[in-house]
This record gives C-alpha cells, sequence and structure tokens, in this order.
C-alpha cells in the first residue's frame, strides 16, 4: 500500500512538474525571446553617437544595457554646438559620427542636404529593425520609398492636469470645448483663479499654438489642395486659418485662461513646469517637450515638495467632437552609411528599435514614446485613448514647418490681440521666422 502512494505522489510530482515547464515555455513563447546578438559578443569597436542635448542620460541607460550583450563595444554620446546647422559639416568631416540625430523638417531642404545623403536606408529588411512596433504615422514618408531616419521619441500638444485638484473638487478632466469651457467656470467657482494655464509671450510654443495647432491640422488633413497650398506659402492658404482663429478668439472671450497672469511665465519650459507645481492650477497648456523636464523638477519646488500632487497629460479639447491628438516625432535617428563600424552601429539600432527599449529610453527621458501602445505610461496614456479618425499627423498628410511657423504666428498675433483675425489671414506666407 506504502508502495503504491508513493508511485502515485511520484507521477503526480511528475506530472505538475511537466505542466510548470509547459507553462514557462508557453509564456517563454508569447513574451518573445527579446534580442540575440548577430555579431561576435566579444567585438571590440567604438561607437559613436551624436546629437544637440547637452546630456542624454536616457541613451547612456541604452548604453548599459547594450553592453550586457556586447562588452567590449564602447559607446559615447557626442554633443555638437549649433547642431541644425554643424551636422552636415561634422559628417564629412574626419571624426563623423556612426549614428547621429535627424529630424523630419530636414528633408527636402537644401541647407540639410547632407543630413540626408548620409543616412542609410533603415526600411531594408535585411538590417532586421523592427519598424512595425513604431506608430507608423510618424515614420517620414519620402519620395523614394527610403527611410534616412526613424523615431526614437514622438512629441504632441496638450494640456497638465493636477488630477488631485480635480478629484478633490469632484470635477471630471474635459473631452470637449464645452466640457472645456463648462470645468474652468467650476473651478473659478470653487476660488481658483486661474483654471487654464500656459506661456505667453512669445509665439514658439505659446498657449494660443499649443491649443489650436492640433485642431488646424483637424481642419485641413484631408484636403491635400489646401495642404499644398499651405505648404507653398500660397497668399490665398491664409484663408485656411480663419476657423482656428476665429476658434482662438473664442477661447480668448470664453476667458478660458488669464493672459494677465500667462504673461507672468518667463518662459515656455522650466518655469511653466514650476508655476504648475505650485498646486493651484488645474491645468497647464504646454508640448511634450516641456513635460519630459516635470520630474526633475519636482524636487526643485518647495511648494511640490511640501504638497505634492499626481498629475497627467492629456490633449486640449478645442473642438465639441473631443480632443485631437497632433502625432509627431521628436527626435530621430539616422545611421551614417559611410559609418567604419557600420554592422555594429546597425546591431545598435536593431537593439534599440524595439517596444521594449524604446519606452525604456522614453520614460527615463520623460518624452512619449513611438511605438504603438503608449498604456505603458500613465503621464500619456490619455493620448493612447483617441479614436483613430482624430489622430492627426503631419508626417502623414505633408504640412511643413514653413506652413506651421505662419500659424503660429497669426494664432499669436490674433490670440494677443495684435492682429484683427482678416488681418493675419491677409499676412499669410509674409510672417518671417525670428
Amino acid at each position: 500500500m506504502k508502495k503504491i502512494i508513493c508511485i502515485s505522489l511520484a507521477l503526480l510530482m511528475i506530472t505538475s512538474l511537466t505542466a510548470c515547464a509547459s507553462m514557462k515555455q508557453e509564456a517563454k513563447t508569447e513574451e518573445g525571446e527579446g534580442f540575440r546578438p548577430a555579431l561576435n559578443t566579444s567585438t571590440e569597436v567604438k561607437i559613436n553617437i551624436a546629437g544637440g542635448y547637452d546630456n542624454f542620460e536616457a541613451l547612456e541607460v541604452e548604453f548599459d544595457r547594450f553592453n550586457d550583450h556586447y562588452p567590449n563595444v564602447e559607446l559615447m554620446y557626442t554633443k555638437v554646438d549649433d547642431y541644425n546647422n554643424m551636422i552636415g559639416t561634422v559628417l564629412n568631416g574626419n571624426d563623423a559620427p556612426d549614428i547621429y540625430v535627424n529630424y523630419s523638417w530636414m528633408y527636402g531642404r537644401e541647407q540639410y542636404k547632407d543630413s540626408i545623403d548620409h543616412a542609410e536606408n533603415l526600411a531594408d529588411p535585411a538590417l532586421g529593425l523592427d519598424l512595425d512596433c513604431i506608430r507608423s504615422n510618424i515614420i517620414l514618408n519620402t519620395d523614394d520609398g527610403t527611410l534616412p531616419m526613424v523615431p526614437v521619441f514622438s512629441n504632441t500638444y496638450g494640456m497638465l492636469v493636477n488630477n488631485s485638484l480635480f478629484e478633490k473638487e469632484g470635477l471630471s478632466v474635459p473631452t470637449t470645448y464645452q466640457e472645456l469651457v463648462k470645468v474652468c467656470d467650476e473651478f473659478r467657482k470653487k476660488g481658483y483663479d486661474n483654471p487654464l494655464m500656459g506661456f505667453s509671450n512669445e509665439e514658439t510654443t505659446s498657449i494660443f499654438t499649443v491649443a489650436i495647432y492640433p485642431f488646424f491640422c483637424g481642419t485641413v488633413a484631408n484636403d491635400a489642395e489646401a495642404v499644398k497650398k499651405l505648404n507653398s506659402l500660397d497668399s490665398s492658404a491664409g484663408e485656411y486659418m480663419r476657423p482656428s482663429l476665429e476658434k482662438i478668439v473664442q477661447f480668448r472671450d470664453d476667458g478660458l485662461a488669464d493672459l494677465d497672469a500667462c504673461a507672468k511665465i518667463e518662459n515656455n519650459y522650466d518655469a511653466v513646469i514650476l508655476r504648475f507645481f505650485e498646486g493651484d492650477v488645474p491645468m497647464m497648456a504646454c508640448s511634450g517637450d516641456t513635460v519630459s523636464g516635470t520630474k526633475k523638477r519636482e524636487s526643485r519646488s518647495e511648494a511640490f515638495i511640501a504638497n505634492p500632487f499626481t498629475y497627467s497629460f492629456v490633449p486640449i479639447p478645442m473642438s465639441d467632437e473631443g480632443a485631437a491628438f497632433l502625432d509627431i516625432p521628436n527626435l530621430q535617428f539616422s545611421v551614417n552609411k559611410d559609418s567604419t563600424n557600420l554592422d555594429m552601429a546597425n546591431e545598435f539600432m536593431r537593439f534599440l528599435i524595439t517596444p521594449q527599449e524604446l519606452n525604456e529610453m522614453a520614460r527615463n527621458k520623460g518624452l512619449m514614446s513611438p511605438t504603438k501602445d503608449l498604456s505603458f505610461n500613465s503621464m500619456y496614456a490619455a493620448f493612447g485613448d483617441v479614436p483613430e479618425e482624430r489622430i492627426l499627423s503631419p508626417e502623414e498628410f505633408g504640412l511643413t514647418d514653413d506652413a506651421v511657423i505662419q500659424l503660429r504666428k497669426a494664432v499669436f498675433s490674433v490670440g494677443t490681440g495684435k492682429m484683427t483675425i482678416d488681418e493675419a489671414v491677409a499676412a499669410f506666407g509674409t510672417f518671417a521666422e525670428e
């Protein structure tokens, strides 16, 4: 009897262990095996990445992770002063980088031709980059189908929301323009003088641009003729701005933002963040670039240290149909096709362009990830909930930076009362970039 019991227990244990092993194998298959080195892991080589950031700590974390696979590869980041103007010269020099930062707006511009010409075609299937993990609408569309650069961060416009204040006052974060008007009124009744703030001293990422740019894109995204005229700075294209200019006047006249209070914010980065951390501002209009600096500045705000609160970044609803998600690449990497270390440079890119590494780097940098799943980061999760029909990308419908500059200056002039709508419409194509 004892033998029978022992044999039965042994069989049960074997069955259980087999089942566990099977479950582990299935889990491993579902998760994927992750990055596997394709080159000799004992290779000794130096890889230099060039960019315009003063420091790039998030990338250096990726260096360490790559070194787990290739311990003898030395990776370094080099800052290039006056990057946009100097990268062509650097690429043509003796110490050209193996990988370098690139921007979509450089494509098709003669003064940045070297930055594109030196770039390897990253769409080549032989390179093995997981481009499918990136949102297709922020991947540069080129005339010849090649891909000179790939997004490693993305950006958008929206507003920082003090979630703790909304919860305390029993209010919901607005998702339509009428809800935005109503919630601002409710906050004022409860004693909050400035329910919605933003930087307003200059046109670049001013509260007017941040609020209206996604709305504007929604008015022209499906009109190829409008986009063509806007890009060519055709004087008649100013009419395409009229709905947006009318909306910004409504925004101003509805009193959603106290412009006098906004004018006291000295800059659209450090000062915006520190003012938001005072804790009495329910909503602060800004760009994703600004959001990236919040974590580091929590410890610099005495008000936030004394009374910390939860916050997130959400779209600004300027339409009664709902908010739009303006999806744009922030920073893109190119591989120098003339690199003497081309195989290892491509290997690093193959390692980096995966959901795991791109999400990790975005989390460390505080920027939005270019990958398809935004739910992993609560800061930006609200943008992942925007319906597909309201996700707009200039990369996809072709609006260029030249046209955007005109819009920014027009809405700033109208928003601050320096121009009427008619004057701004007539001035399209004449606004000069300072």
